[in-house]
């Protein structure tokens, strides 16, 4: 392919001046994460300690680790409490420097300067794919069997994801939480229009879409929506089917599954005042959050929690609570899959190796669900210490995060994020342009299949 021979040119060249110049790394500020100190967090860093103590890790010669998160949301306070501190209380030789780039900067931006951290922070999805085709990306198995990790202690649905990124099933991650989707409404709507609170039973996409549609009003010049489904890739987590048909290597388009969810995005659209004066047809958290005019808003927990309860310490009190996730009827829930690369360019392979398997320890995963995520282990009784220790989701219905089944991802092919955006013109097409839906669907096929062959060509 010419793009990752491009790539791998670029990557090889930045290689030479790595090793010439070494790697560096600043840490900085990302703005203040919601989370107090949990009561067993001074145990777990001496019961470290004397681990270091008793395996010799404490004696090591100590070694720094660069760390980049590319397209998450790590707050500095989260970086430091699951990752920074857990690590230097079983390996106090180990010290992690976050790099510090704004949010506009790529993998490629990032290696053309010189810096190839040895720890990645990202998500399931695209992002696998491009530091694949980069070349960085550290096959774990021999680093599991050479450490004695069980992974059989991670979620069945995680680790099917993970592994469905490679030919041969191989790890190339290791999962520190899986970030579901979750509802999200604000009761001073509910209140203010008369409006009975939802369910705590887990409802479809379609029965949200109808509660929200009594709540999209315009009341003294404000324009209040009832729900924003988010886009075609947010609904179609929970569905299984992905952008390309893996059995015949073109697009999936004419699945039914897609079909079924931009009826349900058609039906949105039509509903008077949704679609807003600039012609808005998706809306983000500062709409739920800040104009306080969105009622209804599925999204990820990692989207929220953190900005909802940075929003109370700044003395800002928004009444709202949580309901399970739309679903489409199967009882299933999507997300994301929150985890840590290896660079296969690290100097020191087995120290960042280190870093990822303490993530999956009982004692980090307990800070995980403790911090208002979900964890990636097989363990029931964290999910009881749910959001423990995050202020703002005290007193709210944490049970309704997990009363529904998590699926793995769907397929993935590495053009999913250039085919995310024909979704997201497909459904501007519906939404703006006046396009039915069958039309829409099949303009977005053709350019799928478009971009797929062009693609292959590259190969």
């Amino acid at each position: 392919m010419k793009k990752r021979r491009w790539l791998t040119l670029l990557f090889a060249v930045v290689v030479a001046l790595v090793s010439a110049c070494g790697n560096s790394g600043t840490a900085g500020n990302e703005g203040t994460a919601p989370s107090a100190n949990s009561g067993g967090e001074k145990q777990a860093a001496e019961g470290g300690a004397r681990e270091a103590e008793k395996d010799g890790s404490a004696d090591k010669e100590p070694v720094t680790l660069t760390f980049w998160n590319y397209g998450n949301t790590i707050t500095d306070t989260e970086f430091n409490k699951l990752i920074v501190e857990p690590t230097k209380a079983k390996y106090p030789h180990i010290t992690l420097e976050r790099i510090k780039t704004d949010s506009e900067t790529t993998p490629e931006d990032l290696i053309s300067t010189g810096q190839i951290p040895d720890i990645i922070y990202t998500s399931s999805g695209p992002s696998y794919y491009r530091f694949l085709d980069i070349g960085i990306v550290q096959d774990l198995d021999e680093l599991i069997e050479k450490h004695q990790i069980d992974t059989n202690r991670i979620k069945p649905a995680i680790l099917e994801s993970i592994k469905s990124f490679t030919p041969d099933g191989n790890l190339i991650a290791i999962p520190l939480s899986f970030n579901l989707l979750i509802t999200y409404y604000n009761k001073e709507i509910f209140d203010k229009f008369g409006v009975p609170y939802p369910s705590d039973e887990p409802q479809t996409w379609e029965e949200w879409l109808e509660l929200g549609r009594k709540l999209t009003v315009q009341d003294n010049g404000v324009q209040y929506l009832g729900i924003d489904l988010g886009g075609p890739g947010n609904l179609v987590r929970s569905l299984d089917v992905g952008n390309v048909d893996l059995s015949t290597g073109r697009s999936a388009l004419s699945d039914p599954a897609w079909t079924q969810v931009y009826d349900l995005l058609r039906k949105q659209y039509e509903i008077p005042g949704f679609i807003g004066p600039e012609n808005e047809i998706v809306y983000d958290r500062v709409t739920f959050m800040e104009e306080r005019r969105l009622a209804i808003r599925p999204s990820f927990l990692a989207n929220m929690v953190g900005p909802l309860e940075e929003l109370r310490q700044k003395g800002i009190e928004l009444d709202w609570d949580i309901a399970p996730a739309p679903h489409f009827g199967n009882g299933e829930v999507g997300g994301s899959i929150h985890s840590l690369i290896l660079s296969n360019q690290s100097k020191h392979k087995d120290d960042a190796f280190l870093v990822l398997a303490e993530i999956l320890s009982d004692e980090t995963q307990r800070l995980v669900a403790r911090n208002g995520r979900v964890p990636s282990i097989v363990n029931p009784e964290l999910e009881k210490e749910f959001g423990a220790d995050i202020e703002v989701l005290k007193g709210k219905k944490i049970e309704n995060v997990f009363k529904l089944t998590a699926k793995p991802n769907n397929p993935p092919h590495p053009l999913d994020n250039d085919l995310g955006d024909v979704l997201t013109k497909a459904a501007e097409d519906i939404a703006l342009g006046g396009k039915d839906v069958n039309s829409a669907l099949r303009a977005a096929e053709e350019e799928s299949n478009r971009l797929i062959e062009a693609w292959e060509k590259t190969k």
